[in-house]
C-alpha cells in the first residue's frame, strides 16, 4: 500500500509511480533482473487498488472534484478529478513510452502525457497501448442529475490555482500562436515545454484562497464537431478490453487531468519521445482547448446512479404500488384530470427496449397524444416537459417545424479529413427522453435535408435505430429512445404505437415536493429496470383471448396484439411485479376499450 505521505487528490502520479517502483523491484528480484516490467503491458501492478480503495472504502470519492466548465480553469494540472459525461467519438488507440529504464531504475509514464524523467537515448523501454474517447457533458442532461455527485468546492481546495496561477496561465495561453482552423488543423504553433515539477506536486497544508468565479479565464474553446458545445474531454483509458467502452456510453472517468496551453503543439526537434507518440491527437484536440483524463477508475452509469437519496427500503410490491398511486395521482393532475392519459403516459414513462428481432422492437411504447394546438400545447406541454425534465435523468423538447426539418442536423456523421465524428441532434445516450411538438407544423415543401431529416425520424420512431454516415456508406446503430408527440391530429410523421385523443377538464396548477420528486425518480429507475416474464398457463389464456378478439375483429393486427402485450408486461412491471397475471391483462383491455371510445 502507498504511505501517507501521497496525497491521492493532490498528487495521484505519486502514488503510481510509487507503487510502479515497487513492483518493479519485486518484478526484477522474481526475474532475475530480465525484463521484469514486460508483465505489466495492459495490467495494473496495484495502483487501481490503491485508488479503489481509497474512493469506494476510505469515502474519499467526496474529496475528488467534478471537472465542469465552471472550474476547468481553476483545477491544478495533475491532480485527481472525476469527470460525467458521453463517449462522443472513439478516436482509436494511442502508443506510448510506457515503461523505460533510468539508470538501474525501472520508471513509468503510466497515466501521463510526458515523462517527469528525461529519457536516455537509447533505452530500455516498453511501448504500451491507450484508448482515446472523446467525451462531452450529457446531451439533454437534467438539472437534478448534478445534485447526485456535487463534490467539492474547487475554490477552497489546495488543489486550486491561485490567481496568480491562473493569470501566468493567461498569459502562457494568449502568447501562444496556435489557431485552430474550421478542418481542426493547427495553423502555426509555439515551441513545447514541460510542466514544472512544483505543479504535479501538492500538499494538503496549503492556504485556502477565495476566488472569484467571473475571473475564470475560458480554457476550453467551442468543439466544431459539438454544435454550441463549451466543454468537452479527451479520456485516455487503459488496460481495457475494446467492447468495455461504447459509443454514446454514459461513464464517470476518475483519473489525472492534464491541461496546458504550453503543451499545445510540440516542435520537430522536441527531444521528448513521448511527443512524437501524440501529435495526431494533439492536433485535432489541442491541450491549449480541450483537457485531457487519464483515467485509473471508470464506471458505466444508470439511472440509479443519479438518484442523490435513493430508499433505503428494498423494492418491494407493496412499496412500489404506493409511490405508483402517488406519482399517478400527480400525472392526472398535471393533465387536467385526464385519467386515461395519465395512464397511458405513466406507461409510456416505464417502457423500455427488450429486445429487437429483425425489425420487430419488443418492449418499445412510442406515444402521441392528439387534441393539442398551439394554446395547449403551451399550457399542458410545457406542463409535461417539465415534469419529465423533473423525473428523467435526459429528456429533450423538439419544436417540429418546416423549417426545424429543414435545416437542423439530426445525423451524426464522419469527417474523414479530420478523422472526427460530427455530432447530430440524434446522437443521444440509452434511456433518453424526446418530446416532439407537432403544432407549430404549418402547410410549406420540405427541402432534400427535410425529406432526409424526416425519414431518420421515422426509423428511429418505427426500429430504434439511428443512421450514421460515414461519407461512403451508411450505418445503422441501435439505440433506445422514448418518444412522445403532441399534436393535433394523428401524427403523419411520427407514428407512434399508442394514440390517445387528449381530454383536460381543467388547468394545471399542481407542484411536487423535493421528496415526492425523489420517489418517483427511484421507482421510474426501479420499475424499468425489473425483469419482466410470463408465466406458461397465463401466457396461454391470454394468446387465446388474442385469437378470439381476432375473429371478431379482423381489422386487428398482430402489431397491435403486440402492444397489447407489451402493456400488460408493463402494467404488470408497474406494480412492481415480475410476471405478468390476467389482472393486468385485464386492465390493458379496460384502457384500449376506453382509448377506442375516444377515437370514434
Amino acid at each position: 500500500m502507498v504511505g501517507p505521505q501521497y496525497d491521492l487528490v493532490g498528487n495521484p502520479l505519486g502514488a503510481v509511480r510509487a507503487t510502479f517502483e515497487r513492483a518493479a523491484e519485486a518484478a526484477a528480484a522474481e526475474s532475475g533482473g530480465r525484463e521484469p516490467v514486460a508483465a505489466f503491458r495492459g495490467k495494473d501492478w496495484g495502483a487501481n487498488e490503491v485508488f479503489r480503495s481509497f474512493l469506494f472504502e476510505q469515502g474519499g470519492l467526496d474529496k475528488v472534484p467534478v471537472l465542469d466548465a465552471s472550474n476547468l480553469g481553476l483545477i491544478k494540472p495533475n491532480t485527481l478529478v472525476r469527470f460525467r459525461g458521453m463517449v462522443q467519438d472513439m478516436l482509436g488507440n494511442e502508443y506510448y513510452v510506457g515503461a523505460f529504464k533510468d539508470g538501474s531504475t525501472w520508471r513509468t509514464n503510466k497515466f501521463s502525457d510526458f515523462s517527469p524523467f528525461s529519457i536516455p537515448h537509447p533505452c530500455d523501454s516498453h511501448l504500451w497501448e491507450r484508448h482515446l474517447f472523446h467525451c462531452v457533458p450529457v446531451p439533454g442532461q437534467n438539472s437534478w442529475t448534478r445534485e447526485s455527485s456535487p463534490g467539492p468546492d474547487v475554490c477552497t481546495m489546495s488543489i486550486c490555482l491561485t490567481p496568480e496561477q491562473r493569470e501566468k496561465r493567461k498569459r502562457g495561453a494568449d502568447n501562444d500562436a496556435m489557431d485552430v482552423s474550421e478542418n481542426g488543423n493547427v495553423e502555426a504553433s509555439s515551441s513545447s515545454k514541460k510542466p514544472k515539477d512544483d505543479d504535479a506536486h501538492n500538499s494538503n497544508s496549503s492556504p485556502e484562497v477565495s476566488m472569484n468565479k467571473e475571473h475564470i479565464p475560458e480554457m476550453n474553446g467551442v468543439d466544431h464537431h459539438i454544435p454550441g458545445s463549451s466543454f468537452s474531454c479527451l479520456v485516455k483509458v487503459y488496460d481495457m478490453p475494446e467492447s468495455q467502452v461504447k459509443l454514446n456510453d454514459v461513464a464517470e472517468f476518475i483519473g489525472v487531468y492534464t491541461f496546458d496551453p504550453e503543451l499545445a503543439a510540440p516542435t520537430d526537434n522536441s527531444d521528448d519521445i513521448m511527443f512524437d507518440l501524440i501529435e495526431d491527437v494533439t492536433a485535432q484536440l489541442p491541450p491549449s482547448k480541450v483537457p485531457r483524463l487519464h483515467c485509473l477508475v471508470r464506471r458505466k452509469l444508470s439511472a440509479h446512479d443519479f438518484l442523490s437519496k435513493p430508499p433505503t427500503a428494498e423494492p418491494s410490491p407493496i412499496l412500489l404500488k404506493s409511490i405508483r398511486q402517488s406519482l399517478l395521482s400527480h400525472l392526472t393532475l398535471v393533465l387536467g384530470k385526464d385519467e386515461l392519459a395519465a395512464q397511458c403516459l405513466l406507461l409510456h414513462l416505464l417502457s423500455r427496449l427488450l429486445n429487437k428481432v429483425d425489425v420487430v422492437t419488443v418492449g418499445r411504447l412510442s406515444l402521441n397524444f392528439t387534441g393539442f394546438n398551439r394554446e395547449s400545447a403551451s399550457i399542458f406541454g410545457n406542463q409535461i416537459n417539465n415534469l419529465i425534465q423533473r423525473l428523467l435523468p435526459y429528456s429533450q423538447a423538439i419544436p417540429l417545424s418546416i423549417e426545424y426539418l429543414n435545416t437542423a442536423t439530426l445525423q451524426p456523421r464522419k469527417d474523414n479529413k479530420s478523422g472526427r465524428l460530427i455530432t447530430g441532434v440524434l446522437q443521444l445516450p440509452q434511456g433518453t427522453h424526446l418530446t416532439f411538438d407537432e403544432t407549430l407544423l404549418q402547410s410549406g415543401s420540405l427541402t432534400s435535408k427535410g425529406v432526409e431529416n424526416t425519414m431518420l425520424l421515422k426509423n428511429l420512431m418505427e426500429s430504434q435505430m439511428v443512421e450514421y454516415d460515414f461519407e461512403y456508406y451508411k450505418l445503422e446503430m441501435a439505440t433506445d429512445i422514448q418518444l412522445l408527440t403532441l399534436s393535433e391530429g394523428k401524427s403523419n410523421i411520427l407514428l407512434s404505437d399508442l394514440i390517445v385523443p387528449f381530454r383536460p377538464s381543467c388547468v394545471p396548477g399542481v407542484n411536487a415536493s423535493a421528496e415526492e420528486l425523489e420517489s418517483w425518480r427511484w421507482y421510474l429507475a426501479t420499475v424499468r429496470s425489473l425483469p419482466q416474464s410470463t408465466e406458461s398457463e397465463t401466457y396461454q389464456m391470454i394468446q387465446d383471448e388474442m385469437v378470439s378478439a381476432m375473429r371478431d375483429d379482423r381489422s386487428l393486427g398482430c402489431s397491435e396484439l403486440s402492444r397489447w402485450l407489451t402493456m400488460a408486461q408493463i402494467m404488470a412491471s408497474s406494480f412492481g411485479e415480475n410476471s405478468l397475471s390476467i389482472e393486468h391483462w385485464q386492465m390493458v383491455k379496460e384502457l384500449e376499450r376506453l382509448r377506442k371510445e375516444r377515437l370514434q
